[in-house]
């Protein structure tokens, strides 16, 4: 089952086209990011999706069919800021929370040790942390047991602990079985965490697929010798590899996605004549790929 369908969709404000002819699919399960700079049309998808805004046209589904209602009350959102009542604790927050999504109090216990909330559940709002501050938003999310979340640059303005927190809960969650749906802008945020991505740029998908094969189109392996040029010219001969390049006081090699073997590497320079002090195997870097897609 497919959790979001999205076919061709536009959202114009006047003369300024937000959306161009956007198409997906987010698999179940995954962890489907939409990355792109501010300004790419991340936050107008997600607020599409959520019915917050009307698409100018196209269409787009929800768990396969025609979105209702009551499908989206099967999603847990963070778009906003959350609004959450300062001089009253977390607990207190979360049950207010409940009420207005006209949910029970049985899960909040369980929601705040989700997010590692427990032993501050009765602190004061404002006496949170920002990191603090974005897993009750998150907790609230989770209220009623959504098996999706959607979420809007859920690390933005936390300092790299808070970051790290709120990557740590997003593995957590989707090996809970839940279906993560996030705009980022943080490159690296994406690689880490997501299986899927989407990429924007100015209201257009750019690519969309597994991030492994979207993040990569071939092999890379980093390796240095006493004498780089010499090394240089016999990975030059080396069958299979298809460029070599000097970069940053390594030598790259690249080969077709799959076909790099470290073992092999070593054993045609050592053959050659030349003695390897660096070998490693690096997949390309979401930002290479990132910009190599968007710069065409």
């Amino acid at each position: 089952m497919s959790i979001l369908t999205v076919a061709n969709l536009s959202k114009s404000y006047g003369k300024i086209q937000a959306l161009k002819n956007v198409s997906l699919t987010v698999p179940e399960g995954s962890v489907f990011g939409i990355l792109g700079p501010n300004g790419s049309g991340k936050t107008t998808l997600l607020a599409s999706i959520m019915d917050i805004v009307k698409p100018t046209s196209g269409s787009y589904q929800l768990f396969d069919e025609t979105p209702t209602e009551k499908q989206r009350s099967r999603i847990g959102t963070l778009l906003e800021t959350p609004n959450f009542y300062h001089y009253l604790s977390g607990v207190k927050n979360l049950e207010i929370a409940a009420a207005v999504k006209q949910h029970g109090r049985s899960d909040i216990e369980d929601v705040l040790k989700k997010v590692d909330l427990t032993a501050r559940k009765n602190s004061r709002f404002s006496t949170y942390s920002l990191g603090m501050k974005q897993r009750l938003a998150i907790a609230s999310c989770l209220l009623g047991n959504p098996g999706v979340l959607v979420f809007d640059e859920p690390t933005n303005g936390l300092d790299p602990v808070g970051i790290a927190e709120i990557r740590a809960l997003m593995k957590r969650l989707h090996s809970e079985g839940k279906t993560i749906i996030m705009a980022s802008h943080l490159l690296d945020e994406v690689e880490k965490v997501c299986t899927h991505v989407a990429i924007l740029r100015k209201g257009e998908l750019i690519a969309s697929g597994d991030v492994n094969e979207i993040l990569s189109n071939e092999d890379m392996v980093e390796l240095d010798a006493a004498d780089p040029e010499k090394l240089r010219k016999v990975m030059e001969q080396m069958p299979g590899m298809t460029r070599v390049v000097r970069e940053s006081g390594r030598t790259l090699v690249f080969f077709p996605v799959g076909a790099a073997n470290l073992e092999s590497v070593n054993s045609h320079c050592f053959t050659h004549g030349v003695v390897l002090n660096h070998l490693i195997l690096k997949k390309k870097s979401l930002e290479a790929r990132f910009f190599e897609l968007t710069n065409n």
